[in-house]
């Protein structure tokens, strides 16, 4: 005997579901060293931007790279935990999922990095 469908939500209460989820997530991520630093950093980041006087743009562009970081950090944490779960043990493929995903954060963090360090320098020059 198969189970009972799944009661789907539809919506106010989706929304709400979604949101729940949502949170969910953030707290999970948020328990994430590499998330912590990283928060920290946007958190520098901005103070710095204040200090040098940057442009309501350029903080604007910078929450969004921010943000984008936050989105592949739990994708690549969704990634590991995947992988821990359906293949506990050591394999080659596993590492390569953990090193695309965290490779594609890497990238983000240059990004990030690298346009801070414009703003800042450009605001000098």
């Amino acid at each position: 005997m198969g189970q009972a469908p799944i009661d789907k939500k539809t919506g106010f209460s989706h929304l709400i579901a979604a949101a729940t989820y949502s949170a969910g997530g953030a707290r999970r991520l948020f328990g994430e060293s590499a998330f912590r630093h990283e928060l920290i950093a946007f958190a520098v980041a901005m103070a710095v931007f204040v200090a040098v006087g940057a442009s309501f743009f350029q903080y604007v562009a910078m929450a969004i790279l921010f943000l984008l970081m936050v989105a592949f950090e739990a994708l690549n944490t969704a990634i590991e935990e995947i992988v821990d779960r359906v293949s506990p043990e050591i394999s080659e493929m596993g590492k390569h999922s953990k090193d695309l995903g965290s490779f594609a954060v890497f990238c983000l963090i240059i990004a990030n990095a690298g346009y801070a360090g414009y703003v800042v320098i450009s605001r000098f020059l």
